[in-house]
C-alpha cells in the first residue's frame, strides 16, 4: 500500500479576510482562500481561510502536526485571541488528509527476501498516529475541531 498525507491548521471566517488574520497574528500563512472567489452565489469557498500546512513526505501525522505546532507555538496567544474573536462567524480546525493506495504515495517497507522474520504487509509505518497533550491543549484553547479525511 502507498500512502500520501498532509496536515494543516486553519482559521476560517465568513467575515474576516485572510489578510486581516495575517495582520492580527503577525504570521504569514502557507495558503489562503478568499470567500466567494470561485462562485459568488452561493459563495464558494464559503469562508476566508488562513492555513499553516505541512505536506512533507516521509513524516508520520504526529511529525507533520509537530512541525505545524513548532511554527504556531510563538503565536499561541494571538491565535487563541483571534479564534475567540471569530466565534459565531468562523472556526479553527486541525485537518489531517490521507490518501491510501495513492500511486504517488510512500510505499510500505517490507522485509527483504531471504530474511528469517518477514514483516507482514498491511503494517505501513504511516498508518498509526497520535496527538500529544500540547496539541490537545492548543485545540481546546483555540476552540478548534479535528477533521480527519481518509480516501482509499
Amino acid at each position: 500500500m502507498r500512502i500520501s498525507q498532509y496536515a494543516y491548521f486553519a482559521l476560517r471566517s465568513s467575515v474576516v479576510p485572510a489578510a486581516e488574520m495575517t495582520a492580527r497574528l503577525g504570521l504569514e500563512p502557507d495558503e489562503v482562500s478568499v470567500r466567494g472567489s470561485r462562485t459568488a452565489d452561493p459563495p464558494r469557498p464559503v469562508s476566508h481561510s488562513w492555513k499553516i500546512v505541512c505536506a512533507d513526505g516521509g513524516l508520520t501525522v504526529d511529525q507533520q502536526v509537530g512541525r505545524i505546532m513548532e511554527r504556531l507555538r510563538p503565536y499561541r496567544d494571538r491565535i487563541v485571541a483571534l479564534s475567540q474573536a471569530l466565534a459565531g462567524h468562523g472556526a479553527a480546525v486541525l485537518e489531517v488528509v490521507r490518501y491510501l493506495d495513492d500511486p504517488d504515495g510512500e510505499d510500505e517497507e517490507l522485509s527483504p527476501p531471504g530474511v528469517a522474520l518477514q514483516k507482514l504487509p498491511g503494517r505501513h509505518r504511516l498508518l498509526g498516529w497520535t496527538l500529544d497533550r500540547e496539541v490537545l491543549e492548543f485545540l481546546v484553547a483555540t476552540g478548534a475541531y479535528l477533521d480527519v479525511d481518509e480516501y482509499g
